[in-house]
């Protein structure tokens, strides 16, 4: 399925417009990452126009292995071997909240045999860190990989079942409702934080080493909510220890149908979570546009499309351009955030 779409909504509609939705740039002005293109299954070409590639290609995922985005790239990175006929092999190298392993591939040559796979962190990062590297200027986008909502859900005994229910709650209870997360300055943290700044609730931040023990105290009663995503929750929902209330994507998840969105009532919240492909500037563009639509066909793969769906992602193929656009409106977002709520690092 091939969608144009305004840009501001391309992981939100990519979320309910069905499996393997693919991207692409008809209702955008070309950048300079959308020229160039080759033909799908032509030899992109370095600029000395030696066909590519003719050795390994590594792919650095700036988290220990186990993680989420090891997990989403040990999955792409055989299929894009097979495709290309040469070794795309894992590297994790992990630390600072995933910026050590990103400086790595800002400071690869930029020859296409280095590129990173990176979460939605990338676009928060630039808020609590001083990166060695420009998180829009300094990167060649190839292309998103996946997208998934956060899903708010509430310990049962709260006497909310639905958004407005429970920003009526929160107002009528400043200061005593508690939401956990994987850590201050982590994602889960910034979508609480977000959400209360748009709604005008005052609630009470409690940080947890990991999602999952911010979890086992929402089940225990020792917090009352959370944003996080669905493979954190959604068992636990489905088994009646948990009560979903909304997903956090502009539309409904084709995945979690039943759950509306916290957007119906709160005009405007978006937070999702992603992965993408990107290199060191001044790769060659035949190379990115070669990586970008090889992923297109990759993302297309009934198996791929079901673990992530597994998952709680949905397959997202975007254009380079496309991908920078929602890194940057990511890092406008929670750049924000951060700053009208004075959130810092301990």
């Amino acid at each position: 399925m091939t969608i144009a779409t305004p840009l501001h909504r391309i992981a939100a509609c990519a979320l309910v417009a069905g499996f393997g939705v693919s991207f692409h740039a008809a209702a955008q002005p070309a950048s300079s990452f959308d020229k160039g293109s080759e033909g799908a299954g032509q030899a992109a070409s370095t600029s000395a126009g030696q066909a590519y590639p003719t050795k390994p290609v590594r792919v650095i995922v700036p988290f220990a292995p186990g993680g989420g985005t090891d997990v989403i790239a040990r999955m792409i990175a055989p299929r894009l071997s097979q495709e290309f006929g040469q070794h795309f092999v894992v590297d994790n190298r992990g630390g600072a909240g995933g910026t050590l392993g990103t400086d790595i591939v800002v400071r690869a040559e930029p020859d296409g045999y280095t590129v990173g796979l990176v979460a939605s962190s990338y676009a928060t990062a630039p808020t609590f860190y001083r990166l060695p590297y420009d998180p829009i200027k300094g990167i060649a986008p190839i292309s998103m990989t996946d997208a998934g909502p956060f899903i708010l859900a509430v310990h049962p005994s709260l006497k909310a079942t639905n958004v407005k229910e429970f920003i009526a709650l929160a107002r009528a209870r400043p200061g005593t409702l508690n939401y956990g997360s994987s850590g201050t300055g982590g994602t889960l943290h910034l979508v609480g934080e977000l959400f209360g700044q748009m709604t005008r609730t005052d609630t009470v931040h409690i940080p947890y080493k990991g999602t999952g023990p911010a979890v086992v105290d929402l089940i225990g009663g020792q917090i009352q909510f959370i944003f996080a995503n669905g493979p954190s929750v959604l068992p636990h929902i489905k088994a009646g220890k948990l009560r979903g209330i909304a997903v956090t994507t502009e539309r409904p998840s084709a995945l979690m149908p039943d759950l509306p969105t916290v957007s119906e009532l709160v005009p405007g919240f978006l937070a999702i979570t992603w992965h993408g492909m990107l290199a060191p500037v001044g790769t060659p563009k035949a190379i990115v546009e070669r990586l970008n639509q090889t992923l297109a066909r990759i993302l297309k793969q009934p198996d791929l499309q079901d673990v992530l769906h597994r998952q709680g992602l949905e397959p997202v193929h975007t254009t380079p351009g496309e991908f920078a656009r929602v890194i940057a409106e990511d890092i406008a977002r929670w750049s924000k955030v951060v700053k009208v709520g004075n959130i810092k690092l301990n």
